[in-house]
């Protein structure tokens, strides 16, 4: 354990007793969000990010330290555990070299190798590699007079050549599983080599770039690798590793070819073999694992990231919605949408081909507005968007009151308006209006919508369907839960989907939670939430803090304070001359905290600094969302088409997607821009993610377009970003 924690707290650069914090309140079965927030002392005020990222890491060494024990245990069975191979397995500080380690001791299929030992070959190919007698005297007989000693019918070895090749071929299957071999070549091959793509047939496809491709292995981008990869699977193209000029034979033969040696070029011979046959094809293997495995990685930490951002999009608050689900012959259906999410009226309209019903469509617009007071229209962005763009946009110029738009990414939509959740929320819409208020509520509050969708359908990844499934759950929902729980929880609105989300509360939870509320009108305090079935001390004390209680005669109820805290925050209070009566109107706090001293008055009031320093935010602004600190999202009035884009043009737009090689801008043509990672700022970067996230607000400038292809390139270098635009800077219409 200490060894574990020496090794954790080297690699996140932490204070070896704040790992093992980590560690301690992980296995008392803490969640990563109640550890980040309320217990800040014990780990040294950790993000819930390195968090997540330490307790992924245990997992790893745990499972590295639970093989190594099962590969001592299987050697051991076998009579064969060194302590050589104790101390090698104990070094090993990946599951590869372990693996390595325990390769000659594995259980094989027959073999070429296995039939000679069988045959009683294995001393003749004892004597071929040491070329040393049982006395330790160089050997002077021939390889063949050797093996003519070996000859043995009754033991199937008909002659000399038979016997050598048998001995040989032991000796090659003994340099492809030893450990220290494997870890030579294996570095050479990364080194040195290649992925090489080639077209497997003549037909077209979107692969075209990767028909006659090369590139290092130590330089291939992982975006690279998944779009090779994806084209094996589907048959355009033929993959393999190249391994460069440098030959592997004096790698194989470092430790056996020794000067005076007398069979130098029956060895050479070997490890061709071992190599052609037996190494090469198994390193390749492992290698395209390894980069498809890192690939993988890359590509959830970028889906992550982006995630990130989207959940925590500022709300449009106090706003009346339009929804508005794009559609073709079916028409485009509609949903009001209150400022607090409920349904006021729904509707279906054919302003779009084949009916183009406009000015039939246009009156029932306008009768909705004037209704509901509409301020926004959401529009999907599927299937007749751009149209449903273009209609929206003129209406909004004969409309005489204050109107815009924004056009709502659809990803996802759909699986929620299918899904079992949606039938239960609106059981008298048909699914395509369950869309339009699913579209209606990501424009007003998206982490609330967002949550009832599966995080792989939203849609800012690069290849998620290629990702291993159960990881990049894992990663996302880590993502949901830590925006979730960053933000609180309204416990008397929260939807169950939302609720399942908080820390310590599980579905069945949710659902009791929702169904007490029900039942009894309503919470009245945090403390009530101990009377839900199912609900006991452990879950309450991981629960609590992120779930608000705007009801509650308690004002520390509306706050992020957990009720641990609720003594020392009353402590806090008296100590600087308030009450609870005065928690938001505490402007003076700090200065008269600064007064008492931040050391004195936590020590006076039980708890650490960093509690302290949250307290004292949150009873100045209690209830606050973090969101509002942010760029309200780009709402726009006008429409532009492709064509009337020109290079040197220069636009505001909306970052809807960050990948590895760039960062995709909505600009209002319904064709999102790439801006590439050497045009999003003058000096180097090695991701996007360093400069960029999704829903950022940025000024670009067109670089291209090809209409033909329905590609815009971009570029952002003309200005130096540092952060997100404030509101005011923005050349188009915002909330």
């Amino acid at each position: 354990m200490d060894q574990l924690i020496g090794i954790l707290a080297q690699e996140f650069h932490v204070r070896p007793e704040h790992a093992q914090a980590v560690v301690e309140l992980l296995d008392e079965g803490n969640t990563v969000p109640f550890i980040a927030r309320y217990r800040k002392e014990r780990h040294g005020a950790m993000d819930d990010q390195t968090i997540r990222e330490l307790a992924d890491r245990l997992s790893y060494l745990r499972g590295l330290e639970q093989r190594r024990t099962e590969v001592k245990a299987a050697v051991e069975e076998q009579g064969k555990l060194t302590p050589e191979l104790v101390e090698a397995l104990e070094r090993a500080s990946t599951l590869a070299e372990v693996e390595d380690l325990y390769r000659p001791y594995r259980p094989k299929r027959r073999t070429r190798a296995g039939i000679a030992r069988e045959k009683g070959l294995e001393p003749l190919a004892q004597l071929l590699v040491t070329g040393k007698d049982p006395q330790g005297k160089t050997l002077r007989q021939t390889s063949e007079e050797l093996a003519a000693s070996y000859v043995d019918a009754e033991k199937g070895v008909e002659t000399p050549e038979e016997a050598l090749q048998g001995a040989m071929d032991i000796l090659a299957e003994d340099f492809s599983d030893d450990a220290a071999i494997r870890k030579r070549l294996r570095a050479m091959l990364q080194k040195n080599g290649l992925l090489r793509s080639v077209a497997a047939g003549s037909e077209d496809s979107v692969y075209q770039l990767y028909y006659d491709f090369s590139e290092p292995l130590k330089r291939l981008q992982s975006h690279r690798v998944l779009a090779i990869n994806r084209g094996e699977k589907e048959g355009f193209l033929k993959v393999s590793v190249q391994p460069g000029e440098e030959s592997p034979v004096p790698g194989i033969l470092q430790e056996v070819l020794t000067k005076g040696h007398p069979f130098p070029d029956l060895l050479r011979q070997v490890a061709e073999d071992a190599w052609s046959r037996l190494l090469f094809p198994s390193l390749e293997r492992e290698i395209r694992n390894d980069l498809t495995e890192m690939a993988d990685e890359q590509a959830i930490h970028t889906f992550a990231l982006n995630l990130h951002p989207l959940l925590m999009q500022p709300p449009v608050k106090n706003q009346v919605v339009l929804g508005f689900d794009p559609a073709y012959r079916t028409g485009c259906k509609l949903a009001v949408v209150d400022g607090t999410g409920k349904v006021l009226e729904t509707g279906v309209i054919y302003p779009t081909k084949p009916h183009n019903k406009v000015e039939e469509a246009k009156k029932v617009l306008r009768r909705l507005c004037d209704k509901h007071g509409i301020t926004c229209v959401a529009i999907g962005n599927g299937t007749a968007s751009r149209e449903s763009e273009v209609f929206v946009s003129e209406f909004i110029k004969e409309y005489d009151k204050p109107l815009s738009y924004m056009v709502v990414s659809e990803a996802g939509a759909s699986v929620y308006s299918a899904s079992k959740l949606g039938a239960e929320e609106f059981p008298d819409f048909d699914v395509s209006l369950r869309s339009a208020v699913s579209i209606a509520r990501r424009l007003q509050d998206p982490l609330a919508e967002l949550v009832k969708i599966d995080p792989k359908a939203i849609g800012v990844g690069q290849y998620q369907h290629d990702m291993p499934q159960a990881r990049l759950s894992q990663a996302l929902d880590g993502v949901v839960e830590d925006c979730v729980n960053g933000v609180g929880v309204d416990l008397n609105t929260a939807s169950p989907s939302l609720l399942k989300r908080v820390a310590g509360i599980t579905p069945a939870v949710s659902q009791n939670v929702v169904s007490y509320r029900e039942e009894h009108g309503g919470f009245q305090s945090r403390k009530e939430l101990l009377k839900v079935p199912k609900l006991g001390p452990k879950a309450f004390e991981q629960c609590a803090g992120f779930l608000r209680v705007m009801e509650s005669p308690n004002v520390l109820d509306h706050t992020a304070v957990h009720p641990e805290s609720y003594p020392a925050a009353e402590r806090l209070l008296a100590l600087c001359g308030y009450s609870l009566e005065d928690v938001g109107k505490l402007s003076e706090l700090p200065k008269r905290l600064e007064h008492i001293g931040e050391k004195k008055a936590a020590e006076e009031c039980g708890v650490g600094i960093p509690t302290l320093r949250d307290i004292v935010s949150e009873l100045q602004k209690p209830g606050r969302d973090p969101r509002d600190q942010l760029p309200p999202p780009l709402l726009r009035t006008d429409v532009m088409e492709m064509s009337d884009l020109k290079p040197g043009m220069k636009l505001s737009g909306t970052v809807r997607n960050v990948v590895d090689f760039g960062a995709f801008v909505d600009i209002g043509v319904h064709q999102d821009g790439l801006v590439h990672v050497s045009q999003i700022t003058n000096r180097y970067i090695r991701h996007p993610s360093e400069m960029l996230s999704v829903g950022d607000i940025v000024e670009v400038t067109v670089l291209s377009v090809d209409q033909e292809k329905k590609r815009i390139s971009l570029t952002m270098r003309e200005q130096e970003r540092s952060q997100p635009q404030k509101a005011e800077e923005s050349v188009s219409q915002r909330v």
